[in-house]
Parts: structure tokens; C-alpha cells; sequence
């Protein structure tokens, strides 16, 4: 198993609004046993004072390279991170990073760190897509420096659009998989299109009930994050999922059944490079649904017509383009008949496609967990597991193997 461990962050804050986001992110870090440093601009504390970082962090919080002079933090705070993480990264923190400016304790400590950084943008549209924003951006990644993309959504005033934080939630999963792997955020699927199905499908047998399964989702949105931080082009088709950030840098379309889901990936497939089919899509649905709420009688209630639902994957790998790649999931438990790799293996060999990740589940295990574990198995033969671990460090093992087929 890929233990998060006690690990040294630096929690870089920038002059935005967003700033107040930073204290979620800190909470998070330090609530999973990780030792974060706050170091905030001046700015920053403009708009969250000191004594909020530091009640948070249990650690002072100074901006200036002349505090503690002796103990030469401007070089030290660098040297001894594990990760250095800036939220927000202002388009100013982005600049100066780019140009290797040193004013201030965090701009030093980015010249000092030999870890992995990581800086997560906010700032309005028009300055996240400004010529010397994007250049900026480019030469840091150049460099190594993770920039990861900007959400969309509701800015400051009445303005929307690109250049919103990322959710803390999801900054504070992308740090954790830096700090168990630094090389999990290549830019490596730059230029690709991907779509990535995700959640389970809900179908309905009254206005209030319905058949349904235990996928949170949370394996699609982590495949839909770490691939649009690896430069891809991603449509994330979602099922039913309870409470998850949208993915910053993702396109979104919601839906609901399985006949739903089916027509989405009809749609936004075609043309795509890389398909995933990691929704959890139910095998039957109701023959009809009941206009009116089922009551409950003291007769025994009438017995409910199942009819099967279309086999997606197999579907897609029928329709599929030249050169397309597309990815299973299957999810099992093994019987007195067969293991769970025998499963697979035959499920792989039945519905056609370059590669199936298998989970054994069951209670504890993939469904609504935080962590998963399973086999990547590959049409040509081959099989590997994958160590328990994050669900976004499963994604990466997975977009390992995904880019070595695109470049073959």
C-alpha cells in the first residue's frame, strides 16, 4: 500500500480572492498527517490574516526574508519541502516565478525548492488567457513546475468563466499524489482527446425509487482530473456521483440512466483518441416505470419486469475509429466458477478493448472507498497489478499505460 505519510509542505498563498480557499486546503493537509508551512505574500494577508494560518497550521507565518534572519529561512524552507504547493498563484506569483524574481520569503523559497511544485491558478479569464499569462505558464512548465489547469465558474462581481481555484478537495488529492509519486503530472498527453465515463446509473421504478450501485464515481473524476493536468482534452460523461467537485480544466455533460449515458458517449466519442468506460452501468432496467409513488399494501407487491441494457463498451469498441484506444473497467467479485482474473480475462476477450481494469470488489473495497487496487490487463497478453493506493494514483498507472499505446 502507498502510505501518504508524514510529509513537509510548503502551502504558498497568493494575493487573491481565493486566498480564503487556502485554509480549506491546509485543513485538509494537515487533518491527513502532513507538517504545512504556511508562507503568504503580503498581499495574502490582506485578505487572511497570520493568526488564521497559524492556528491552522500549528507553525508561524512570516513573508519577509528578514524574519529569523539566523536561521536563513529564505534558503532553508526550500531545501527541506517535500512539496511546494502555491494556491491560489496569482498571475503576479506566476510572473515572477517565470522570471525568477526573489522579493519575498515564498518567491525565494520557489528558487530554493528541489522538490516538486505544484501552483494552482486563479485570477479573472481575461488574465489567465493574456499572451503573457500563457507564456508564463509555458516556460514553468518547461521547467518541471506542475501549473495545473483553472476551473470555470463564478469569479468576482458578477463575472464567470475560466480562471476559478481549483476545489480544495481536489488541489489537496493532486499534492498527495505528487508527494507519492513526483512524476505522476507529465505533460505528456498534451494534443489528446479523451473521454472518461464515470458514476453509476440510476434506473428509475417509480418518481422516487430506483436500481442503482454503489460507484461513487470517484475513479471516473480522478481518471478526468489527472488527465486534463497531463494537457489532454477531456469530456467527462457523469452518472449518478454524491458530492464531487467538478474537475477543473473538464468538460461536464450529466446524465442520469443508462440509455442516457449510452447516447452521450455516442455523441462525444467519435473523433476522440482515448475512450474510458469507467461508469458502473446497470445491466438491467425496469420494463416500465410507475407514473404515481409505489405504496405499501398488505398484499405483496407485483413483480418487477426487468429487461437487459446495452452493453456500452462493446458498442463503442464496434463503432470505434482507426487508432482509438479504449479502456474498460470491470468489477469483480469471482464465484465458485471462476477467480476474479479468470472473470476479466474472458470479460476482455468478449467485449474487444486495448485494455481492462479490473477491481475485486466487494465490502471495503473500490465502491465508495478512498483508495483502490486492482489489475490492468492488456489485449496482447499482458497483465499487471496495481498497488493500493489513491484512486488518482491509480489513474496515473492507468494513463502510463494509455499514453504508451497512443505513441506506439
Amino acid at each position: 500500500m502507498i502510505h501518504s505519510g508524514t510529509s513537509r509542505v510548503v502551502l504558498g498563498v497568493g494575493g487573491g480572492i481565493a486566498a480564503y480557499k487556502a485554509c480549506e486546503v491546509l485543513r485538509q493537509l494537515t487533518e491527513s498527517g502532513h507538517s504545512v508551512q504556511v508562507v503568504p505574500t503580503e498581499a495574502a494577508l490582506r485578505f487572511v490574516g497570520a493568526a488564521t494560518f497559524e492556528a491552522l497550521s500549528g507553525q508561524p507565518v512570516h513573508t519577509g526574508v528578514f524574519d529569523d534572519v539566523h536561521e536563513v529561512p529564505h534558503v532553508r524552507i526550500g531545501q527541506e519541502a517535500d512539496l511546494v504547493l502555491v494556491a491560489p498563484a496569482t498571475a503576479n506569483l506566476l510572473a515572477k516565478a517565470a522570471h525568477g524574481l526573489a522579493d519575498d520569503l515564498l518567491t525565494n523559497t520557489l528558487l530554493t525548492a528541489r522538490c516538486p511544485v505544484m501552483m494552482v491558478p486563479a485570477m479573472h479569464t481575461e488574465m489567465w488567457e493574456h499572451a503573457a499569462t500563457r507564456q508564463n505558464v509555458a516556460t514553468l512548465r518547461e521547467r518541471g513546475v506542475v501549473v495545473t489547469e483553472p476551473a470555470s465558474g463564478r469569479l468576482t462581481g458578477k463575472d464567470t468563466g475560466k480562471g476559478r481555484l481549483a476545489d480544495p478537495a481536489e488541489i489537496v488529492d493532486l499534492a498527495r499524489l505528487l508527494l507519492a509519486r513526483p512524476d505522476a503530472l507529465p505533460r505528456d498527453m498534451a494534443g489528446l482527446r479523451v473521454v472518461v465515463s464515470a458514476g453509476g446509473t440510476r434506473e428509475a421504478l417509480d418518481p422516487v425509487r430506483y436500481l442503482g450501485n454503489r460507484s461513487s464515481g470517484k475513479q471516473g473524476y480522478a481518471l478526468a482530473r489527472t488527465a486534463a493536468q497531463r494537457g489532454a482534452q477531456v469530456t467527462l460523461v457523469a452518472a449518478a456521483t454524491v458530492g464531487l467537485p467538478e474537475p477543473a480544466g473538464v468538460e461536464l455533460v450529466r446524465v442520469g440512466t443508462a440509455l442516457e449515458l449510452r447516447d452521450a458517449m455516442h455523441v462525444v466519442s467519435p473523433g476522440a483518441d482515448v475512450v474510458v468506460m469507467a461508469a458502473a452501468v446497470a445491466d438491467f432496467r425496469p420494463v416500465s416505470q410507475a407514473e404515481y409513488k409505489i405504496k405499501k399494501t398488505d398484499r405483496d407487491p407485483d413483480p418487477v419486469a426487468l429487461t437487459r441494457n446495452p452493453d456500452v463498451l462493446a458498442e463503442l469498441v464496434g463503432v470505434r475509429s482507426p487508432g482509438q484506444v479504449i479502456v474498460g473497467f470491470a468489477a469483480e467479485t469471482g464465484d465458485g466458477g471462476a477467480d476474479v482474473l479468470e472473470h476479466a480475462r474472458a470479460k476482455l476477450k468478449r467485449k474487444g478493448c486495448d485494455l481492462l481494469v479490473v477491481n475485486a470488489v466487494g465490502e471495503g473495497k473500490a465502491f465508495e472507498t478512498e483508495d483502490n487496487a486492482g489489475w490492468l490487463l492488456s489485449s496482447d497478453g499482458s497483465e499487471r497489478p496495481i498497488a493500493l493506493g489513491s484512486k488518482a494514483h491509480m489513474a496515473s498507472d492507468i494513463w502510463d499505460a494509455v499514453v504508451t499505446l497512443t505513441h506506439n
